[in-house]
């Protein structure tokens, strides 16, 4: 039997070849046979996972916090940070455990690590070299970030105008109902180890009863997997689970929510260019955690993932600042930025799985796309995104999600796509696996688009999504909060 398993399929798959523990005697056994820690290894992941939480708080905050009027600054860095300190709770009481655990369906884990049981200082967790891991707290701790940063993404498409009580109840319920079910369809496998040790298993069977037996084996081991994961799906970094879900996410609240008073009648523009601009490099910096980080390992994969978050964002920065030069007579900053986190987006899922020339090709593609949405789509249709949630990370994670299909491919400078089941790079289908790829997307849309949706109706139902016209007037600094950014 040859069953392909993507290679380095997101930083979380690699994990579940030494913990998970399976239904099966034989699933447990090669989890018991798991990897050793790799001590550079482990080095990069700490690494990697401080450079995550640097994209969030201060990154993210600033960048999002610069582009919204100086009354609602300290709102916007306050939902933000909201985000980080409620969702690492939640992360470690039952997150991960729903997330990176097997259930009874491939749409969501169990409660076997709830509140972190059974994790210790030496529990080790695989990478995707058979035989090498790193600290499964480690591990955690990566995830975590990872949970935090994504709904921080949706607040700014409503920024401005929900009322900080509505953020409160929101974001606990998102990240249970939403963002746990989605990492666990597209990142939750059995690992290297565990497939490695099946196979060993079949191979050494030396009558039919045996290779039955470890057929079967074989099989629950390759069955322990995500809904989106079982298609062959591949999404490096989040290119489903962060961007497109919280981009639909941010279209669906902003809709839900309404316009801001004034929108399209007065002049909104950003209070700081040099705020968003500060939060836009550390959001660059740390998305090498976030890219490369995602392999593991500090191996050639993490360097090529590197490479890629250079020059797709490049590249991106640029088609937008020239497309927008060429459209409107003037190259503008806040282009250059917004198509330049419209790159790091399009090459998450892409970023150690396409070759440089890819990347810089799939960063040309996004920057002009994506401003395209922000600009006329926006426009035309009249939703009030505020800080273009959808039209940068939902949009952009579509081109890198459909795109990663394309570029993979050996042909075109990719990596192919390792079968742990043959031990080597399988014979690549693009068309297969680019239909793999749409099947992700279009659940991933509906996963969070309808999810979203009834969330924000309970949440109005329970304490009201929007501030009152005269508060949102005067700034939610003041009247969510009491304080102000600025005391000039």
């Amino acid at each position: 039997m040859s069953f392909k398993i993507p290679n380095r399929v997101g930083f979380a798959a690699a994990l579940f070849g030494a913990m998970v523990t399976a239904s099966s005697a034989f699933a447990q056994a090669a989890a018991a046979a798991g990897p050793t820690i790799n001590k550079g290894d482990n080095a990069w992941m700490l690494t990697s996972t401080v450079l995550v939480l640097l994209m969030t708080i201060p990154g993210l905050a600033l960048f999002y916090g610069g582009l919204v009027r100086g009354k609602n600054m300290l709102s916007v860095l306050t939902h933000v940070f909201y985000c980080v300190c409620v969702v690492t709770l939640i992360w470690v009481l039952y997150g991960y455990s729903l997330a990176f655990t097997g259930g009874s369906t491939p749409f969501v884990g169990g409660f076997s690590k709830a509140f972190l049981a059974g994790v210790t200082t030496d529990s080790i967790g695989g990478t995707f070299t058979v035989g090498a891991g790193i600290s499964e707290l480690v591990f955690i701790c990566f995830q975590m970030t990872f949970a935090a940063i994504t709904p921080a993404l949706i607040v700014g498409a409503f920024a401005e105008r929900m009322k900080f009580s509505a953020v409160a109840l929101f974001i606990p319920l998102w990240v249970t109902f939403v963002y746990f079910p989605m990492a666990h369809m597209v990142w939750y496998w059995a690992g290297p180890d565990a497939i490695d040790t099946a196979v060993k298993a079949l191979a050494a069977a030396t009558d039919d009863a045996a290779k039955k037996t470890a057929q079967e084996a074989l099989d629950v081991v390759l069955a322990d997997a995500g809904q989106i994961f079982s298609w062959g799906a591949i999404d490096f970094a989040g290119g489903t689970v962060v961007h497109i879900n919280a981009g639909i996410a941010g279209l669906v609240g902003c809709i839900m929510v309404g316009k801001r008073t004034g929108y399209g009648k007065d002049i909104i523009a950003p209070h700081s260019l040099v705020m968003t601009m500060i939060g836009a490099s550390l959001l660059w910096v740390g998305w090498f955690g976030f890219n490369a980080g995602s392999n593991l390992e500090a191996t050639g994969t993490a360097a090529l993932a590197m490479t890629n978050s250079f020059v797709a964002t490049a590249g991106a920065a640029l088609s937008w600042m020239f497309a927008e030069w060429i459209v409107k007579g003037k190259p503008s900053l806040l282009g250059a930025l917004s198509g330049a986190v419209a790159g790091l987006v399009a090459v998450t899922p892409a970023a150690g799985f396409s070759g440089p020339m890819g990347a810089i090709v799939l960063g040309l593609v996004v920057g002009v796309v994506c401003l395209f949405f922000c600009s006329v789509v926006k426009h035309m249709f009249g939703y009030d995104d505020t800080l273009d949630v959808f039209g940068v990370h939902c949009v952009g994670g579509i081109i890198g999600a459909i795109g990663t299909g394309i570029l993979v491919s050996p042909s075109l400078g990719g990596t192919g796509i390792f079968d742990y089941t043959i031990g080597k790079v399988a014979e690549y289908d693009m068309v297969t696996q680019v239909i793999a790829q749409a099947k992700a997307v279009g659940l991933t849309l509906a996963w969070s688009g309808i999810g979203s949706a009834i969330l924000y109706f309970i949440v109005n139902m329970v304490v009201g999504l929007r501030a009152a016209p005269d508060k949102e007037r005067e700034g939610l600094d003041i009247t969510d909060h009491g304080e102000r950014a600025y005391n000039m």
